[in-house]
């Protein structure tokens, strides 16, 4: 599997890193609790088996968190709600008006706020 495009989304005054993996009409987006990059994350085999598994049923949309990863940096602790719009600005940009929402850790909790 190849290393996809990384793109970017505006939320607000910055700037979101994000990917699209796959090509299906069903969308899922992964809320990552990690804290990378999404273009290290491809140098991992076991992320790129998990990926390649997902894209069987859906296009993945992955993204950096604000201030973590190829996104723009912040100071503070981003908010829930600040995190929600990064998210749904990922949305806005591909065209997805619904997805699935996949979270991993601390993810998971901004999955349930969306």
């Amino acid at each position: 599997m190849r290393v996809p495009e990384t793109r970017y989304a505006r939320s607000g005054d910055l700037s979101i890193a994000f990917q699209v993996v796959g090509e299906h009409a069903r969308d899922l987006v992964w809320i990552r609790g990690n804290v990378s990059d999404l273009e290290t994350l491809w140098e991992q085999p076991h992320f790129v088996e998990y990926v390649k598994s997902l894209t069987e049923f859906s296009r993945v949309l992955v993204f950096d968190k604000r201030g973590t990863g190829l996104s723009d940096s912040v100071h503070g602790v981003p908010t829930l709600d600040a995190r929600m719009d990064d998210a749904r600005a990922v949305m806005d940009a591909v065209g997805s008006a619904r997805a699935v929402l996949h979270a991993s850790y601390e993810g998971a909790r901004l999955a349930v706020l969306f």
